[in-house]
């Protein structure tokens, strides 16, 4: 992939085009609802509802009670006796009960003013040792030609000038012998030499019986299936190694390069043959899918110098790269925002320098900021940035709204002010109704420049509510600021690439061997970085540093300055598998709280364009896999069922839902109830209104009782009618009757309950022989409605019995003909349906009644044609099935 042709970019930085803000979509329209945000300012009014908010080590005063008099004859000044003997004093509570001890107290600030002396002296060495190594690398190998062709690749507009560049360097330092040799010592050359062989001859043989050029067993397809189901997957041989990208300023070695460019054929041949079933392939593309995992870019906080995201995803979107899972954390978090709710034809519009003309988030001046600091402790009002943030949000757009719009999965990362609670990853999946602008300003709220914010959501009338019972939320990146265990978690990713622009941690990104497209300037890349005394020293401070940061917070010696622990900040996890970091400059911290002009967004954009430049062609290959794989998956997954099986049409949500509206309004012409949506794989195909694929499945409820008609027990064929069900009894009363199924009866007897028939059993228990076994005797109902038969079924001779006449699958065959064939028997029919085959196999027609059947989907393979008609058939519940073509 890696697109390099020119035509299909966006603007660039220094074009005249990128500062003529006409072109920008959207520019006029500020997408704010003022309903919308009353109720945030309504929320924000709010009182907390959590407790652990509040600090308890502060003694709380006690609540006076107003009282007038005790009753009509005594006043309230009464004279009070005094206790005769001492009282026992309440026990006294600590500030906090973990750090409590003689030794914590004298041994807390010398220990803290130690560390913190030895940890400054760390610093200062660090500093020291960086400035050796610069200085080493510019004085001994950047000179000369090298020393010209390497600005000349730093001076390139675009990625194809960049690729020029890069390729005469390599030639230059001789690295083209280096991709030749195929042996190398950071992945197993031979099994991947051995395995390309394979699958290039498996491929070519499949493709010449694919032609019909060969009149043997087509099994060749089977094999390059099996071959690939066993390589294609993440690192596979350590392919996905970056140190065979750090040798090189473009490229990495041939072996693995054709390796990759054959696994691609074989997938696009996979994908295309008539060789493998559908039911082959479908599974075959989503073992291949979990076994490889999906790509995400992860955008760092920063706070203004996370407009450097800004070039990073420009040049992922001209190459054609831009991931479909996109996560941000604070400033990163607004770059993200904007990702995931526009396309890529807007986007290419979008990130240009005339974007700096939307970005007015600090158009305060300083003493409107400082009264607000001074009386609120925060330097910016969250009421006033949320309407700011709405344009990068497209308003008051939902996360599941952008997945739908876009197709990207957008991800943003919240931390609780409560410190208790878990930090969540806001997407389509876990918070899908949550609107984007208020998980934006929670992810950006940093203590003392944000207050804590309520996130909202929207509701199905589209008015805004407080989310997660209004709890408070703030900066992201004080725990989680690249949220690799939820990625992995939720969408399986498992190549990560990080935009990384903390300006904390910069100065400690250093790669002492070289980095994807940028190998060590000495020694023709085969050296370490300022030589090896240089980057020992680098390596050994780094880690002294990181180890007292790690004292300091397991002994809880680190003060909690805002009541905050802000020891993550330094600990966490910053990397990724591909991690860039771009070159800021001095006056970058001096603009860290104002907003970008057109011409610094400019230089933003374009160095971080520059730093994106030497990671496409890794993130090329693997994308190129990617691509295939996920195309596979969409193209043959079922559209509705769980991996080609029967599923239940009704949720237990839904179930619930028919029986209050049937409660509510008994009425026969009730409208569609619409059922509960998801997204996942189990329930494909029903979702709620507004979702990518909208089942017009309508049901009308209704409590009344009528008359069954007498085919459906006597097996005439008069098409199919249309059962009800009289309101779902209790818990205790379907107990009872279960209970009550225990023993056998006959059909004129009236039923007892269930206490009178213990009380019988417990007088008679010697006498009375044990009752005949069930075949629903272990049955137990999946959802809250058990599905019970009427008690005023007509037998064929004119007797009322609640059983039923008549084979039910028998029935099943008559009235659909979903599951099982016309000219099958009854023993392929039950087998045509597994194991509920099994279960009603041979049972009594009254077990048929009380159990009931589920109501199943199956798949639609015939694409354009009739397709498959599915009823929804249950005994006795009031539900007609819809015909889903």
């Amino acid at each position: 992939m890696a697109d390099v042709k020119k035509e299909t970019d966006g603007p660039q930085p220094d074009s005249v085009d990128g500062f003529n803000t006409a072109l920008l979509p959207d520019f006029d329209n500020d997408f704010v609802t003022d309903e919308d945000f009353a109720e945030f300012t309504k929320a924000l009014q709010a009182p907390e509802t959590s407790p652990s908010t509040e600090d308890l080590t502060v003694p709380q005063p006690e609540q006076q009670k107003f009282i007038t008099a005790l009753n009509d004859w005594r006043p309230v000044h009464q004279r009070v006796k005094k206790r005769r003997g001492k009282s026992k004093k309440a026990p006294r509570r600590g500030k906090d009960e973990s750090r409590e001890g003689i030794f914590y107290e004298v041994l807390k600030y010398p220990l803290l003013i130690l560390v913190f002396g030895w940890l400054a002296f760390l610093s200062i060495a660090y500093v020291l040792t960086r400035f050796y190594i610069y200085a080493y690398e510019h004085s001994v190998t950047w000179r000369g030609r090298r020393q010209r062709l390497r600005r000349q690749l730093q001076d390139a507009k675009t990625y194809e000038d960049w690729i020029k560049g890069a390729k005469e360097l390599d030639a230059y330092l001789g690295n083209d012998a280096w991709k030749e040799r195929p042996d190398y010592a950071y992945y197993d050359s031979k099994t991947i030499h051995r395995v390309h062989q394979q699958m290039a001859r498996l491929r070519q043989k499949a493709e010449v019986e694919e032609q019909g050029g060969s009149t043997s067993q087509q099994k060749a397809a089977d094999e390059l299936r099996s071959l690939l189901e066993a390589c294609i997957k993440n690192n596979f041989a350590g392919m996905e190694n970056p140190r065979l990208w750090s040798e090189t300023y473009y490229g990495t070695k041939n072996l693995l390069q054709d390796f990759t460019d054959e696994s691609e054929k074989s997938l696009s041949f996979l994908l295309k043959t008539s060789q493998l079933s559908q039911e082959n392939k479908r599974a075959m593309f989503k073992h291949l899918s979990t076994n490889f995992g999906r790509t995400a870019l992860c955008l760092s906080g920063g706070a203004t110098f996370a407009y450097y995201h800004f070039g990073v995803a420009k040049a992922l979107l001209d190459a054609g790269l831009m991931p479909e899972v996109i996560t941000g954390t604070s400033g990163g978090a607004l770059v993200a925002g904007l990702l995931g709710t526009r396309t890529d034809d807007e986007l290419k519009k979008l990130l240009v320098p005339a974007l700096a003309n939307r970005i007015t988030a600090c158009h305060d001046t300083f003493w409107v900021w400082f009264k607000r600091w001074r009386q609120t402790g925060a330097r910016f009002d969250s009421v006033d940035w949320a309407k700011r943030c709405a344009w990068f949000t497209r308003g008051s757009m939902t996360f599941k709204e952008a997945y739908q719009r876009t197709g990207r999965i957008l991800n943003v990362s919240c931390v609780p002010s409560d410190p208790h609670s878990p930090t969540i990853l806001a997407n389509y999946l876990t918070a899908p109704d949550c609107v984007i602008w208020s998980a934006v300003l929670a992810s950006a709220a940093v203590p003392g420049i944000l207050n804590p914010v309520v996130l909202m959501k929207k509701n199905n009338d589209g008015t805004l509510s407080p989310y997660s019972f209004g709890h408070k939320w703030k900066d992201g990146s004080l725990r989680t600021d690249i949220p690799l265990k939820a990625l992995n978690l939720h969408f399986n990713v498992r190549f990560s690439i990080v935009s990384q622009v903390n300006p904390h941690i910069n100065i400690f990104f250093f790669s002492s061997r070289g980095t994807v497209g940028r190998p060590v300037t000495h020694r023709r890349g085969r050296g370490w970085r300022g030589g090896f005394i240089g980057s020992a020293l680098e390596q050994y401070i780094k880690l002294d540093l990181q180890k007292w940061l790690k004292v300091l917070r397991h002994l809880e010696l680190l003060p909690r300055p805002l009541g905050q622990d802000w020891s993550e900040i330094w600990l966490q996890r910053f990397s990724g598998t591909i991690t860039i970091w771009p070159k800021t400059i001095p006056s970058d911290f001096m603009y860290i709280l104002t907003d970008p002009t057109p011409e610094r967004l400019a230089r933003m954009i374009h160095v971080g364009q520059q730093c994106t430049f030497p990671k496409l062609k890794f993130v090329a290959n693997r994308a190129k896999l990617e691509h295939v794989i996920q195309q596979g998956r969409r193209q043959f997954r079922p559209r509705s069922g769980h991996d080609g099986g029967f599923v239940s049409v009704l949720s237990e949500d839904d179930l619930q839902s028919l029986l209050k509206r049937s409660k509510n309004d008994p009425s026969e012409n009730a409208a569609p109830y619409p059922l509960s949506g998801s997204e996942s794989s189990s329930s494909a195909g029903l979702s709620r209104p507004g979702s990518p694929v909208d089942l017009p499945l309508g049901f009308s409820f209704s409590t009344k009782h009528k008359k069954v008609p007498p085919h459906l027990t006597t097996g005439t064929d008069q098409g199919p009618s249309k059962p009800t069900m009289p309101g779902s009894p209790s818990l205790g009363k379907r107990l009872t009757g279960w209970w009550s199924s225990l023993s056998p009866r006959d059909a004129n007897t009236p039923v007892a309950s269930s206490s009178s028939k213990l009380r019988a059993r417990s007088r008679n228990k010697r006498s009375v022989s044990p009752p005949a076994a069930s075949p629903h005797a272990n049955f137990r109902p999946n959802s809250m409605i058990e599905l019970r038969p009427s008690q005023h079924v007509l037998q064929p001779s004119g007797s009322a019995s609640p059983n039923r006449s008549g084979n039910l699958f028998k029935e099943l065959r008559r009235q659909s003909r979903v599951f099982v064939d016309d000219h099958s028997d009854d023993g392929e029919a039950l087998a045509d349906f597994g194991d509920a085959g099994k279960r009603y196999d041979g049972a009594d027609d009254e077990a048929g009644d009380e159990a009931g059947l589920e109501d199943y989907v199956g798949d639609d393979e015939d694409e354009g044609e009739h397709g498959r008609e599915v009823q929804s058939l249950g005994v006795g519940l009031g539900l007609e099935g819809r015909a889903v073509g």
